[in-house]
């Protein structure tokens, strides 16, 4: 049987993975430590996802790390010696990176090389997939130009119409710090597969997403969004009129592509993950679809300052992606993310209303 390792496990992204492969058969460990819930408080909390897969995953394993934790990972992946690791633990908000630098870039820089180099030492031969993020751009996409619409911004440009390649570059633009961490690990992972010839690749991720995302207002846009809907809270919008931008994509089709790089493996490559043109959207157009499914209307406020080193307008161009891999295309409609999305809340708050 086949072994995968996941960090992050709990998360949505990392769970999901957990899923995917136990469901091909592969003997799954999870790595997780419960980290969002120290970031974000107890609205980040992650350990009932932690429950769902130990309850529901026969051939499921936990192991509570803190990927900072450099000796722990160089035991834990010499013990294991797994065929393939999945890295999606980070620390992943914009904002809340400004505050706690350390914890950041020690969770996002730090941890990735622990975890590269215990892969190295101990089993050089095992793919290495590294959730990365569309913020290693910093805001070199605002450069772009761009056209004001009615609800939303857009590429002013024919040639920019299916969205950003990764061609754009990702330096000498603002980052975040949480962006330049990533980065910092972005170019590691990249590094141990073209200096030491490891199987290895970032994902560029726009905005990953679906149903279990413990979404919070610092980080899980879509998630968060409904959630305020359903409970009648207000959602502040930050910035850019409301008409900013980001493709969507669902976790199943993340972990689509995980197994289509898997099975054919490259050295240090890169690529943009997200939903496309097609799952695009614009936060007052993601009103509007919320509004639709749960027929309830979206309190929000407008701040007219945007995050720092924000997007106006980001939509992943696929196209490395399906030509490199032909097999692999956009399952999960915006419409199915959003009923999904929203179904999962609407169960979770009934199980804590009868606890």
């Amino acid at each position: 049987m086949k072994r995968l390792l996941v960090t992050g496990s709990s998360g949505l992204i990392g769970s999901e993975v957990c899923h995917y492969f136990h469901g091909q058969g592969w003997a799954i460990h999870g790595v997780d430590n419960n980290n969002r819930a120290a970031f974000f408080g107890p609205q980040g909390d992650t350990r009932w996802n932690q429950r769902r897969l130990q309850a529901d995953l026969k051939h499921f394993q936990h192991h509570e790390l803190d990927i900072r934790d450099r000796k722990g990972a160089l035991v834990l992946i010499h013990e294991l010696r797994p065929d393939v690791i999945v890295h999606t633990a980070a620390q992943p908000s914009h904002d809340l990176a400004a505050k706690i630098p350390f914890d950041d870039f020690d969770t996002n820089a730090v941890g990735t090389l622990n975890l590269l180099e215990a892969t190295r030492l101990h089993t050089p031969g095992t793919v290495f997939v590294h959730m990365s993020t569309n913020k290693v751009y910093g805001d070199a996409p605002n450069e772009l130009p761009l056209v004001e619409q009615a609800k939303r911004w857009d590429y002013a440009l024919p040639h920019d119409f299916d969205g950003i390649t990764e061609n754009m570059r990702i330096d000498q633009s603002k980052h975040s710090l949480f962006g330049a961490s990533k980065v910092a690990a972005d170019v590691m992972v990249q590094e141990y597969g073209r200096y030491f010839g490891m199987k290895t690749c970032c994902l560029r991720g726009g905005c990953l997403t679906g149903p279990n995302h413990s979404g919070v207002e610092l980080h899980g846009f879509l998630s968060y969004l409904v959630k305020c809907n359903l409970e009648g809270k207000k959602y502040s919008v930050f910035g850019y009129k409301g008409k900013q931008v980001r493709d969507n994509i669902h976790s199943l089709d993340v972990a689509r592509f995980i197994h289509a790089f898997i099975e054919n493996p490259r050295s240090g490559e890169v690529y943009n993950l997200g939903g496309g043109r097609g799952n695009s959207c614009s936060i007052f157009e993601a009103f509007d679809m919320i509004e639709a499914i749960s027929g309830k209307k979206m309190q929000y406020e407008y701040v007219d300052k945007n995050r720092e080193g924000d997007h106006i307008c980001y939509i992943s161009n696929l196209q490395k992606m399906t030509t490199q891999y032909p097999g692999w295309g956009i399952t999960k409609t915006l419409t199915q993310i959003f009923e999904e999305i929203y179904q999962s809340w609407l169960q979770r708050t009934a199980t804590a209303n009868a606890t």
